[in-house]
């Protein structure tokens, strides 16, 4: 790993990372390979999720495409300098600001979205000129081995290697000194990673989770809102880090929606037959999802086969936050719903827990959509949809407090893996003597003049 990351460096100083044609000529690269081998990741993911290709163009590469060529498209432009204006005290000159890259990255991606979750922080860090080092999740071993395979016997190793493993190798990455670490993953690896990335004092993005609410008011269309929460919690098996972890509901409208969402099950028919759903990823994840299921508080499914690695989409209901599957992110196919009565004590409900990674408000009420978004502090959400806010490049993705730091996608990807340095220029001539010596009370008063 150290050699790894010595060689990356001395590229880096090379000074060709950046050039905007090798970004550029990069990007184009690893986009035309992603192409050539589609089908070899519609294999791979196949064997470790049973996922489609429909769910696998649509939630990953499609996204990591679009990534691509907005970043083909718009890099030039994102690494111009910028002249800003200067203030009166530093007449004559001027100043601008220099984008340039932050060095050698890591970036661990994660299981749920393997290739979408690897491949967009890596675009952003090459877009920004960096070197990268990817680590791809070791859980879905047959994606691992794809991404590998299409990097490593394509790309130059002192520009772009990906490195297999499990924690042995994480942790010897995270021995080395990066220049940036992008991570997305759970809070407690967040932590240990933001441990290590501070003894050489490394910017971090944390991608985590958390438990994110989808309130349902009385005043909602409740056949598109069951639609869509469906759709939004059990697509790709509710292992998404911004699916509605929970339901927080309207008392008087529980009774309604829950059929409806029913129905919507019923139609939509998820099973592995159908290519519509996924497995829960591991036997480990199986044994974590399964105790939540209270066969007292069960509405829906609650089916399971432990072999095949299947759940049912699960609806819970009569939930309470003294429930056990309110004490973390569920992170699978089971959604508990809780209603309440008032909207303010809802809302403080929540304020009194870690700010969320999503959370989603369905209403047509405009007042009661102010009060949840400019009441509760989340990394992003929609109004009257679930997950699709992830697909707009034009917008930050990112939490905020135990749900992550810092953000990404489009220019907010550039802007993560990049520094803005700050130069002010002079010119040789018109030097004032205000500021030196000797100090006047004549001098004194412009100063403030000009600086009070």
């Amino acid at each position: 790993m150290e050699n790894i990351v010595r060689k990356q460096r001395d590229f880096f100083n090379s000074n060709q990372t950046k050039s905007i044609s090798y970004r550029k000529a990069q990007l184009q690269k690893l986009l035309t390979l992603l192409k050539q081998n589609e089908k070899a990741m519609i294999d791979a993911i196949a064997l470790d999720f049973q996922k489609s290709e429909f769910d696998l163009f649509s939630t990953e590469l499609g996204l990591v495409y679009s990534d691509i060529k907005v970043a083909l498209k718009k890099v030039k432009k994102w690494s111009k300098h910028k002249r800003v204006r200067t203030n009166m005290i530093n007449m004559p000159g001027k100043s601008y600001i220099i984008p340039e890259p932050l060095g050698v990255s890591l970036v661990i991606g994660a299981w749920n979205y393997p290739f979408q979750l690897s491949f967009a922080p890596v675009v952003a860090a090459m877009a920004a000129g960096n070197t990268v080092v990817l680590k791809p999740s070791e859980l879905p071993i047959n994606t691992s081995h794809v991404m590998a395979k299409i990097v490593n016997e394509n790309f130059d190793p002192n520009y772009f290697v990906v490195v297999e493993g499990g924690v042995e190798e994480t942790t010897s990455l995270l021995n080395q000194q990066f220049d940036k670490i992008f991570f997305t993953g759970s809070v407690p690896v967040g932590k240990i990673v933001y441990a290590a990335a501070a003894k050489n004092l490394t910017p971090v993005t944390l991608e985590l989770g958390g438990k994110s609410p989808a309130f349902v008011t009385e005043n909602c269309n409740l056949k598109v809102t069951a639609k869509r929460l469906v759709w939004g919690k059990f697509i790709n098996a509710g292992q998404t880090c911004i699916a509605p972890d929970y339901l927080y509901l309207h008392h008087s409208i529980k009774d309604e929606l829950l059929e409806l969402m029913r129905q919507e099950l019923e139609r939509a028919n998820y099973s592995f037959e159908n290519s519509n759903y996924v497995q829960i990823v591991n036997h480990r994840n199986m044994d974590r999802l399964l105790p939540l299921i209270d066969e007292n508080k069960l509405f829906y499914g609650g089916g399971f086969d432990r072999e095949t690695r299947f759940i049912e989409p699960t609806i819970l209901t009569n939930i309470s936050w003294d429930d056990k599957i309110m004490e973390y992110e569920i992170f699978g196919p089971i959604l508990p719903v809780l209603t309440y009565s008032n909207l303010n004590d809802a809302i403080a409900e929540i304020k009194r827990r870690p700010k969320p990674l999503a959370c989603y408000v369905f209403t047509k009420d405009k007042k009661q959509k102010q009060e949840i978004l400019s009441e509760i502090s989340f990394g992003g959400g929609a109004v009257n949809d679930t997950i699709m806010h992830v697909s707009n490049d034009n917008m930050p993705f990112g939490g905020v407090g135990n749900s992550g730091m810092s953000s990404y996608h489009g220019k907010f990807g550039f802007d993560a893996f990049t520094h803005y340095k700050s130069i002010f220029e002079k010119p040789f001539f018109g030097e004032p003597s205000l500021k030196y010596s000797p100090y006047t009370q004549t001098k004194l008063r412009w100063i403030k003049r000009i600086m009070g």
